[in-house]
């Protein structure tokens, strides 16, 4: 989700009647792979000969956080977080988990060094093998896992360190690992890892946490085929699925809280944050929000409203930091792997997103560092853009394996690329380089690029030649000075018909591209949501919105109203407190979108979970009753009228 100007011109209105959704049926589902329903199989590695290389953080060597004892304190928390403390307490009841590593071979241990930072490849520094215990190699002697969903923590309940988690025994850690990302005992949370210690590695990124074992049986409701079949056309069944914004990649607007400094200390996005914070209160912060902000009921929630698929927005570090990164190096990976076999339970489909790359893809606080677009551009374009690809080829790599192939059905090369400030060209050229390498690596997912706000019609004749290559397109009004003023009625007619228009001609070739998805929306008709265009800065929607750039600024009120009665007090409450027309209006907008992107190959709501924000929230929209219970279940469809919401005022 950004905040910006959309370049898109607003289309003349016709009137599409919804054309619902195809249910599938077992016995006539077309273009399907039949497969079994559940399987277990042993991971894949790309070098068994490499059994031993472990991925330390690719930082610097000052940011490489050392073993500590770590404190635990008994949290007071709700809903999802109470899931994680629950699970946390009865560790002692768990039993010990199936074997997910290669066999180790006994050998001398060595000390690991620090990343070479002038390898911009960002390989990482080897170690000896360390002498341990042997254990069976998983597929020869199997222990299936408990079905409790509890697990055990990295210490105890008077906060000490623990020399067990789960049946795993500190001394089976090598030391050179110890208070790594493969070391479970430094891990804030063991929730449904297998903490069994392995080094193995597929494309140069750890198994560590994963389980053998995986069950493609289920499916997201009685409309979706089970995992184990191929999804079939998107064309014909378009996806409905929801972001997980501002988990793995952070955003200002989803966790102010994460953002609540003085303004004087500039702290604006994660680099600016991780930055303040030093290497070890970054790590441990951003764990503990990894490790509570999404747990497995925020999975079984997001089935059981309806939806189908989950766009998961991570960022490169991830995998790997460079030289003078602040960020947090490789803890989101297993958290972002965590997160996959969760939605595996649940029969949900993955959207992978790249939401950061290095240097910056947009230069927005979303892709990590808000300010310069460093990437494609500037002294270190080029350095940025080879970094991308290594990126790639190692995520890629990894999530070929048999494991995800039915899982994940979108694979993301770039969220929001900014081509309206980049060379277009360069940016398609990257984008035909990256799709090659990640279908040369075996991904058999379609992959998505941006549209980078060029505008639908300039895609035609672009990138073609590849059924498998979806163009990714983002909707809001808010951002749109021209069309926030919209009154409410205007707002979901031009849903219905401007936006609907839009998908039809661009998912044809001879008025587009072709295959067109959603993966951002909201039903948020205000820019008011605290630090929603960034940190301190204002709305469009009261005239506060002081960007420093005279051509984006607005500082005079453009609500419908257009004066000092436009205001963000009802739009910013909660959603218990909405009136009835209001609840009305914002229901109609969301279900307007709904079947307005169903034209193309679906959509994904922007986002499932904030902390406050309630129109860009589908947990807390709901729970406030603007959105429909059931996802495939809507009353409004643009065939019908659309009030003139004359006892809603235009201003709030």
């Amino acid at each position: 989700m950004v905040a910006r100007e959309s370049p898109r011109p607003r289309p003349r209105e016709r009137t599409h009647r919804h054309a619902h959704r195809k249910s599938h049926s077992h016995s006539a589902r077309k273009h399907r792979v039949q497969a079994s329903d559940s399987s277990s199989q042993a991971l894949s590695a790309d070098s068994l000969a490499k059994l031993n290389q472990l991925n330390q953080y690719a930082t610097r060597e000052e940011e490489i956080t050392p073993k500590r004892t770590r404190r635990r304190e008994r949290r007071e928390v709700t809903d999802e977080k109470d899931v994680v403390e629950r699970s946390r307490r009865e560790h002692k009841r768990k039993k010990r988990r199936v074997v997910s590593g290669a066999l180790l071979e006994e050998g001398d241990g060595r000390t690991l060094r620090s990343m070479r930072h002038n390898d911009r490849h960002g390989r990482y520094d080897r170690y000896e093998k360390k002498s341990i215990r042997r254990r069976k190699i998983p597929g020869r002697a199997k222990r299936s896992r408990s079905k409790s969903s509890s697990s055990s923590s990295g210490t105890g309940d008077s906060g000490q360190a623990s020399t067990n988690v789960d049946g795993s025994s500190e001394s089976d850690i090598p030391t050179a690992a110890k208070g790594t990302d493969l070391d479970p005992f430094s891990w804030f949370d063991t929730t449904d890892f297998n903490t069994t210690y392995t080094a193995e590695t597929v494309g140069g990124l750890p198994i560590m946490g994963l389980y053998t074992e995986y069950d493609n049986s289920k499916s997201a409701n009685a409309n979706t085929p089970p995992l184990s079949e191929s999804w079939g056309s998107y064309a014909d069944t378009p996806a409905r699925g929801v972001n997980l914004g501002g988990w793995l990649s952070l955003e200002p607007f989803i966790t102010p809280s994460l953002f609540n400094y003085d303004s004087k200390l500039g702290i604006i996005d994660e680099w600016t944050l991780t930055s303040h914070l030093g290497a070890a209160t970054a790590k441990s912060t951003l764990e503990k929000h990894y490790a509570t902000f999404v747990s497995e009921q925020t999975f079984k929630d997001i089935a059981a409203a309806g939806l189908d698929h989950v766009r998961i927005p991570f960022s490169y570090w991830v995998a790997s930091t460079y030289e003078g990164d602040p960020y947090v190096a490789r803890v989101s990976w297993r958290y972002l792997l965590r997160g996959i076999e969760w939605a595996r339970k649940y029969g949900l489909r993955i959207n992978l997103d790249v939401h950061g790359l290095p240097g910056s893809q947009n230069g927005w606080n979303h892709s990590g560092r808000l300010g310069a677009i460093g990437w494609l551009n500037g002294s270190n374009g080029d350095i940025n853009r080879q970094r991308s690809l290594d990126f790639h080829n190692q995520i890629s790599q990894f999530f070929a394996q048999d494991r995800y192939k039915n899982i994940i059905t979108f694979y993301g090369l770039a969220n929001e690329p900014k081509m309206t400030a980049l060379d277009p060209d360069e940016v398609v050229a990257w984008t035909e380089e990256a799709y090659t390498l990640v279908k040369k690596n075996g991904i058999t997912a379609n992959v998505v690029f941006g549209d980078g706000f060029m505008g639908l019609a300039n895609w035609k004749g672009r990138l073609t030649g590849h059924s498998d290559l979806v163009l990714d397109v983002h909707q809001y009004v808010i951002f749109n000075s021209g069309q926030i003023v919209y009154n409410h009625t205007t707002k979901i007619k031009y849903a219905c018909t401007g936006w609907t228009q839009q998908a039809v001609e661009s998912m044809s070739t001879t008025t587009g591209y072709g295959p067109t998805m959603f993966a951002e929306w909201s039903q948020a008709d205000t820019d008011c949501a605290p630090n929603l265009n960034n940190v301190g800065v204002g709305n469009r929607w009261e005239g506060t919105y002081n960007s420093g750039d005279p051509k984006t600024q607005v500082l005079s009120p453009i609500c419908p109203a257009q004066d000092s009665s436009c205001s963000c007090t009802q739009a910013n409450a909660a959603g218990s407190s909405y009136s009835n027309s209001y609840k009305q209006f914002l229901l109609m907008f969301a279900e307007a979108q709904m079947t307005s992107f169903e034209k193309g190959w679906g959509w994904f709501y922007w986002t499932w979970k904030t902390e406050s924000a309630t129109q860009w929230s589908y947990q807390l929209g709901l729970a406030a009753g603007i959105l429909p219970a059931k996802a495939y279940e809507r009353d409004f469809d643009c065939s019908q009228s659309v009030p003139a919401f004359t006892d809603l005022s235009e201003t709030y």
